[in-house]
This record gives C-alpha cells, sequence and structure tokens, in this order.
C-alpha cells in the first residue's frame, strides 16, 4: 500500500531523479503486427489465454489508434510520443533521429532518471525478417543494453510455403509449421533474455523493452500452435458484389494484387490460420514474462504495457498486411496493468490515439514526458475506464505514391485520400457497419457529417 500511495503521489514529480523507493517498474512489451484478434477482443476462436489474462488484471483500450500503420512510422511516433507529421517519417527507410536529433524518447526518458534500460529483439524499427539477429536501425542512446536474439526460424526460411513469390519475403503470404519447441525460435529466445534479465535487475528500478517478433510475416510458430485451429473453421472475409467500385481505388491500394494479392480462397485461409498460429506462438511467451514477473514477486511494482504497432488485414476488403486506413489496419491493441491502474478487468471503449502512450506511462511512474509530446495521458481512464472521453483518432498513410488521412470519433471514420480529397472520400458509420463495407461518402443524407468531420482533417493537417 506504501509504495502504491507513494506512485500516486509521484505523477506530480518534475523530471529528476526520485528514490529507488518510490520507482515503478516498467515491462514493456512490442508485439510485430499484432492486431485485435484477440480473446479480450471479442475474437474467441483465438487462443490468447496470456494477454486474455493481462487484460484481466488491468484495462484493455478496445479502440486505440496507431497514428501510421507502418512498423517504423508508428514506432517512432509510440516511442517520441510525437505525430508522423513532426517526427517526419513516413516510411520504413527514415530514421527518426536524422531529422529530430534532440528527441528525448520514452526510454530514453527513464535512462535519464536512474533506471536500467534495455531492450530484447525489435522495439524501433527492423526489417522482420531481415535484421532479425542484428540491431538494425536502432536508437542506442535509448538503452544501457540491447539483446538481438536469433532463432532456428531465420535459418529455415528456405523451408517456408510460399504463395507469392512475387513479393520480397517481408511480404510475402508465407508459413511454416516449425519443428522443434519455443526456445529454438526467435521469440523464444526474446522470452528467455528478458527473463533473465528481469531476474537480474529486479532489485533496482528498470524498463526493459521485449519485442517479439510474430505474428509478422513469415508466419513460422512450432506445429503445435497449427494444431489449435482447424482450416475448416477458417472464412476468409466476404466482400460485397462489385465492391471495389464503391470505394476510392486509393483505399485499395495497399495490396496492388486485389484481392489478396492473387492467391486462391484456400492459400488465403491457410494464411490467416497461421497468422492465428502465431498469435498464439506469441501469446505464450508474452506468458512466461507475465509469469516471472509474479514468481519473482514483482507484481506490485511493476507496470506492464503490451501494444501492437499497427493493425494488420487478412483479407478484409480484399486487403493484407496493413498500410490502408481501414479499421483493420488502424485499431491495434493496446493494455496497461499495474500500480495505479483500476485492479479489475475492464474493457475501455474510448477512443484513443498510440501517441497517448508516453505520456501516461511516464505520468505513472512519476516522471514528466518533455513539454513538445503530443499525446495525451491516459490516466483518468486508467482510474476510471468509464470517465469522460472525447477525443478523436488520427491516422495517416503515404504508400505507393497514395497519401491519406483519416480521423476516427467515437462514431465516424472519415478518410480523405489525395490532398484535399482529390483522390477520393470515405465515410462510414460505426454503430451499424463496423466492418465498414458502406461508403457514405456520395450519400446526400450524410453530406453535413462528412463536411464536418473534412474541416477537423484539415484542422488538424494543417
Amino acid at each position: 500500500m506504501l509504495r502504491f500511495l507513494t506512485a500516486v503521489l509521484g505523477l506530480v514529480c518534475s523530471n529528476v531523479v526520485v528514490a529507488d523507493a518510490a520507482k515503478l517498474n516498467v515491462l514493456f512489451i512490442a508485439i510485430d503486427d499484432l492486431n485485435t484478434r484477440l480473446g479480450c477482443y471479442g475474437f474467441r476462436h483465438v487462443s490468447s489465454p496470456n494477454i486474455d489474462r493481462l487484460a484481466a488484471r488491468g484495462v484493455s483500450f478496445q479502440r486505440a489508434y496507431c497514428q501510421y500503420p507502418s512498423c517504423g512510422p508508428s514506432r517512432a511516433s509510440v516511442l517520441t510520443g510525437l505525430r508522423p507529421g513532426s517526427t517526419k517519417v513516413l516510411s520504413n527507410k527514415v530514421h527518426f533521429r536524422d531529422l529530430i536529433p534532440k528527441a528525448v524518447t520514452l526510454p530514453q526518458l527513464f535512462r535519464r532518471n536512474g533506471y536500467f534500460v534495455s531492450r530484447v529483439g525489435k522495439i524501433f524499427h527492423q526489417a522482420n525478417p531481415t535484421h532479425i539477429g542484428t540491431s538494425g536501425p536502432d536508437d542506442p542512446a535509448s538503452w544501457d543494453h540491447v539483446v538481438n536474439p536469433r532463432g532456428r526460424d531465420k535459418d529455415e526460411e528456405d523451408l517456408l510455403t510460399v504463395y507469392t513469390p512475387q513479393l520480397p519475403l517481408p511480404d510475402q503470404m508465407c508459413f511454416l509449421k516449425a519443428a522443434g519447441d519455443d526456445a529454438e525460435q526467435t521469440d523464444g529466445k526474446v522470452a528467455d533474455e528478458t527473463i533473465r534479465l528481469l531476474q537480474q535487475h529486479r532489485s533496482k528500478p528498470f524498463f526493459i523493452a521485449a519485442g517479439f517478433y510474430r505474428p509478422h510475416i513469415p508466419y513460422i510458430a512450432p506445429t503445435k500452435y497449427f494444431d489449435l485451429y482447424d482450416f475448416d473453421r477458417t472464412p476468409l472475409p466476404v466482400l460485397p458484389p462489385g465492391y471495389r467500385k464503391m470505394v476510392p481505388a486509393a483505399a485499395l491500394a495497399s495490396t496492388p494484387e486485389w484481392p489478396n494479392f492473387g492467391t486462391t480462397e484456400r492459400q488465403a485461409r491457410e494464411c490467416i490460420l497461421a497468422y492465428d498460429a502465431c498469435v498464439s506462438f506469441a501469446d505464450a511467451q508474452v506468458g512466461r514474462l507475465l509469469k516471472a514477473v509474479d514468481d519473482l514477486g514483482l507484481a506490485d511494482n511493476t507496470l506492464v504495457v503490451l501494444w501492437g504497432d499497427h493493425g494488420y488485414h487478412l483479407g478484409e476488403h480484399g486487403l493484407w498486411r496493413k498500410n490502408s486506413l481501414y479499421e483493420e489496419s488502424a485499431r491495434a491493441p493496446l493494455i496497461l496493468a499495474g500500480p495505479g491502474i483500476v485492479p479489475v478487468s475492464h474493457k475501455c471503449e474510448a477512443v484513443v490515439e498510440f501517441v497517448d502512450i508516453y505520456p501516461t506511462v511516464a505520468q505513472l511512474v512519476g516522471l514528466a514526458p518533455p513539454e513538445n509530446t503530443e499525446g495525451r495521458s491516459l490516466t483518468p481512464l486508467l482510474r476510471n475506464p468509464d470517465a469522460p472521453w472525447n477525443r478523436a483518432a488520427f491516422t495517416e498513410t503515404h504508400f505507393r505514391d497514395v497519401s491519406g488521412h483519416a480521423i476516427r470519433t467515437a462514431r465516424w471514420r472519415c478518410v480523405e485520400w489525395g490532398a484535399g480529397g482529390q483522390k477520393g472520400l470515405e465515410l462510414y458509420d460505426e454503430t451499424v457497419d463496423p466492418h465498414e463495407l458502406q461508403n457514405l461518402a456520395g450519400n446526400p443524407k450524410y453530406s453535413e457529417t462528412l463536411n464536418q468531420l473534412r474541416r477537423r482533417i484539415a484542422d488538424h493537417w494543417r
């Protein structure tokens, strides 16, 4: 109780080193390409008992949106607390330090305040699977210590079943039912090394980040995780007749070989099952971390943050992977549990943004984020998930020479493609069309709503 009260009082502290007794630890878990196909987000067929257990210990944000649906820009935004317009990171080929060299990242904030700060696996952008076993374009200023595990999955890429050989490996629809056990896979090693660091540094304040590589392509997991799923119960999303003519061409540009990169229905369904298997594999590794936190007596003074860097398409709208501005691509899991958070399972329905993660984590541990941080702390919702919250989420993409800007409110999603919507408009009423299949942008009945949302888009990106 004393530690909890100290932590709460620490919320008003400035960005200074505080006594170890008042410091909360942070276990920061990032999962590459993890969408909301989880039990705690309503997908009951997916086996995710450990992430579900984490959600049962805290708050799962049911409507959390990334600022950019691609790994590099999204992670740069989360870890700097700045929107893509400020980081200038609009592709995976740009490094934020080249553009904003004085940025103070979230882990760097902890380093400056006396924490042991370490990364295992992918936290900042790494090309997956190309950079497995290396730091890739990491940010050395953010860490005291880094570990870059490499497992047999990296060495067995020649065994993959590949359905889109015309694409580079990081984009291919491909999978492998791997031989061996979890510990031989890269993500198994991420869990091993993270647990080792938890054991070594449990007596002093730490910020330890664990970055898992699956379910990102290639979909590789031990066979037992594939066996959790039934192919006959793995459907491919169905589109209305003539769907492609109902939306702007730009909206489908993220999958140029439309639909589903030209795969057959059976091939696409096999890849959906493989994705689900990888989710369950990643979930098992998360479970090992949570067990270590409990076994080491760290649960009462450790904040656990779990997030997927963006959403992921599995055939919805005929799309695959990310880089669209639909719900499946922009929305991703965000779960927090630990001291200062309502200690009971609660699904928060407020619309929140990933740029909010930085100020939230900082406030929960009693540190002041940089003044230029552009998000808003979610601590009011972590103490009362039903508290008033009337904010929108803004997501952008710049992909294959197509730019799009979207606003998501509690009821509406509005998208402009091209400057001022020159390449198309979309409007969806989420209360009656959660799968976003009925584009209302051309319906005069909704013209005022459309115009209001477009003004908000213009104001945000002015």
